[in-house]
This record gives C-alpha cells, sequence and structure tokens, in this order.
C-alpha cells in the first residue's frame, strides 16, 4: 500500500500516514489526525510499502493539505511559543531544576505543547508540569534530548561548508562509531571527525557499508603478502580503487596490486 512519511510539528519525528484521495508533494505541509484532536507536519518522501513493514506504525491519515489559513495558525504558532518558552524558563527557575530548555513547540490546535530539554541525569519535574498545565490551559509534554539533537534543533554549519545534515534532511539518529572512521582510512583526529554536537559526525556512517564492502578480501596496511616479485609489506592501501602499494626487496622498490 502506498504510504506518506510525514514529520511532525517542525521537529517531531517521523511516521507513514495515508494520503487517501489527497496527492500532497514532498515538502507539503499537511494537518494530519493526532491522538487527540489535529496536528500538523509536512511530506518528506513518498513510498510504496507492505503493510508489514508499517505494521507497528499508528493508522492515522492526512486531513488535507494546509490552507492558506493553516499556514497562518502554524506560523502564529511558532511566534506564540516565544512567549510560553520564557515562561517555562522562568518556572525552571523557580523550580531550581537542573535542566536546560532548548526549544518548544504547540500542536496545530494548541491542545498540547512540547518542551524539549537537556540535562545530565534524570529530572523530576511533575510540579513544574503541573504549573505548566495550569498557566497554558494544555497538556504538557517534556522531553529529554540529546546532544546531537540540540545541534538539530539550533542549525549550523560543518565542516564540509555545508549546512548540518541532522537539520536539513535526516529523519533520525543512527548510530556512528569510531570504527566506521577506521574503516575508511581516516586519521583519528577527534576534532576533526567531530561535529558541532562534540559526537562523531553522522556523514561518517554514508559512505561505510561501500567500504565494508570493498575491503573484503584486502589485505591491512602493515600486512605481509606474496606478490609476483616476491614477499612485500603493505604500505598504503586504497579501498576505492581496490589496490595496494607494496614495498618489496632490500632496495625498498614499491608495486602496485589490484584486486579484482
Amino acid at each position: 500500500m502506498a504510504k506518506l512519511q510525514v514529520r511532525l510539528r517542525e521537529s517531531g519525528a517521523v511516521f507513514y500516514y495515508e494520503s487517501g484521495e489527497l496527492t500532497p508533494k514532498p515538502g507539503d505541509y499537511v494537518i494530519v489526525e493526532a491522538e487527540r484532536g489535529l496536528d500538523y507536519g509536512q511530506i518528506v518522501v513518498e513510498a510504496d510499502v507492505s503493510a508489514e513493514e508499517v505494521k507497528d506504525e499508528p493508522v492515522r491519515k492526512i486531513v488535507r493539505i494546509a490552507t492558506t489559513n493553516d499556514l497562518k495558525q502554524i506560523e502564529d504558532n511558532k511566534n506564540k511559543i516565544k512567549e510560553v518558552m520564557q515562561t517555562c524558563s522562568k518556572k525552571i527557575e523557580e523550580h531550581k531544576l537542573d535542566m536546560k530548555l532548548v526549544d518548544a513547540e504547540y500542536s496545530f490546535d494548541r491542545s498540547k505543547i512540547i518542551f524539549y530539554f537537556t540535562a545530565q541525569g534524570r529530572i523530576d519535574f511533575r510540579e513544574l508540569v503541573k504549573d505548566l498545565a495550569k498557566i497554558f490551559k494544555a497538556r504538557i509534554e517534556l522531553r529529554q534530548i540529546g546532544v546531537r539533537d540540540e545541534a538539530k534543533f539550533f542549525g549550523g554549519f560543518g565542516s564540509c561548508g555545508r549546512e548540518l545534515c541532522c537539520k536539513k534532511y535526516l529523519k533520525n539518529f543512527e548510530p556512528v562509531t569510531i570504527k566506521m572512521a577506521k574503516q575508511q582510512g581516516l586519521p583519528l583526529n577527534p576534532p576533526k571527525l567531530s561535529g558541532v554536537c562534540g559526537r562523531l559526525m553522522c556523514c561518517l556512517s554514508y559512505e561505510y557499508k561501500i567500504y565494508k564492502e570493498l575491503s573484503k578480501d584486502l589485505p591491512k596496511e602493515g600486512d605481509k603478502i606474496n606478490t609476483p616479485e616476491g614477499k612485500g609489506k603493505v604500505i598504503s592501501v586504497d579501498v576505492l580503487k581496490r589496490s595496494v602499494v607494496v614495498e618489496v626487496g632490500t632496495e625498498g622498490k614499491q608495486i602496485s596490486i589490484s584486486y579484482k
């Protein structure tokens, strides 16, 4: 069955929604069914998926493509949320909670407010939630996020000069390990491998699978191998070309060997 991937609000998760007779395009804002009432989201991409792939996804529908009035309400919500954050920050200080407010979002119909925060450990914010619910007359949800999420909220530019991938198009964060950098032969220099969030750059995972595949059966740097000119030591490996440079003989002669 055909489903549309929709990112809820500006920073919410991505879910599959049924479009029915509607034909929204990637990038369009849409009004969707939520747990209680209506919410809004943006079409990420259309995908043909099986029922098995989305069996755990909420079975909800896109109500309509956002109208001019809908877009105005979304913009009004964004403007109003600034005051909401100021009030929340004051309440955090009053309750002396060791947490940092990062962002907040209204649901489309303003029946719910989601506050995003960072903290070193677990925070007991039950009294804070009660205060905020009384003030705003809405359901309150507080979500603790990590430093990668924080970078996604604020955005910025990576060492490549481009807008952060997490801000521009990444739907979800995937695990990134130092092994990915080793596989690609990158210098293990933490500052150069880290993004603005202080964690390993997401882009390290982009080519990891192909590097892993092309590395199969290739010798590693430092290995001793047999060559047509005798036994030698591998001094460099070009994974993408699937070739190695080997030093043979006592005079340090270097030869290149290609692998199919």
